[in-house]
Parts: C-alpha cells; structure tokens; sequence
C-alpha cells in the first residue's frame, strides 16, 4: 500500500513545484515591459538631470536608484510576481553597465591624497630613519671611545 502512495506523492510534489514554477515566469513578459515604461523612464530622467559627472556620486544618485528598486518591487507586487527574480537581476545589471561602468567598486574615484597630505607621511618616516641611524653610530663610536 505505502508503495502506491510514492508515485501520488511525487505527482503531488511535481504539480506543487510546477505552479510556482508558473507562477515565477507567468509575469515575465508584461513585468518586463512594465518595469521599463514605469520604471526605467523615470530613472532615466532622473539621471538626465545629474551631471553624468555626478554618476559616481553615491549620495547623488542614491534617491533615483532607490526609487527605481522601489518601482519595481511596487509592480513585482501587483503582478503577484516573486521579487527579486532573474528578470530584475538582468534589468539592474542592464542599468549598472549603463550607468555606473565606470564608477570604482567603493563609490568613489580612487586616487592619491593632497601632497600636502602625502608628502609629511614619506618625508618624516625617512627623517627619522635617518636620526636613528645617526643616533647609533654616534653611540657606537661614543661607548668605543670609554673601553
């Protein structure tokens, strides 16, 4: 009996999986479509009005890309679609190798400090090995001087 049971179950677990299967893809298209009229015209715009200087500038674009993330949870959430799902990875991976390509990883470009700032950081450390390489040459010569 508990053998006739195994091919139910898994015909029961197949059709389980198989409607969330549907239900994860059933969306895509239309939310695809709706993310780019909604949401990606707005970001557009917005990112029209910065500078394309200001790209980089994290606490510049934070409030276009919030919205954006914003916008297509709202729409994910209408459409009864899962959030995130590959179609929103693909659109925000779409959007960073626009927008942000050639910002650095932190946010922020990296490049040598002020030499006003640089400059005391190699010039002390070399002075004061210097000093000390004096300093013990002079000891040697002073304590060879008294034996």
């Amino acid at each position: 009996m508990a053998l006739g049971m195994v091919p139910l179950l898994k015909r029961c677990l197949l059709l389980g999986l198989a409607h969330h299967f549907i239900m994860v893809s059933a969306c895509h298209e239309s939310y695809g479509e709706l993310i780019e009229d909604f949401c990606l015209s707005k970001f557009k715009s917005d990112m029209e009005t910065l500078r394309k200087t200001l790209w980089c500038d994290w606490d510049k674009t934070l409030d276009c890309y919030k919205e954006l993330t914003n916008c297509t949870i709202l729409i994910a959430e209408k459409l009864d679609c899962y959030w995130p799902n590959q179609l929103v990875d693909q659109f925000f991976i779409t959007i960073h190798s626009h927008y942000f390509k050639t910002c650095p990883v932190s946010g922020r470009a990296v490049g040598d400090p002020p030499n006003i700032i640089l400059c005391p950081f190699i010039v002390v450390p070399i002075f004061i090995t210097l000093l000390m390489m004096a300093l013990v040459v002079w000891q040697s010569k002073y304590s060879e001087g008294i034996i």
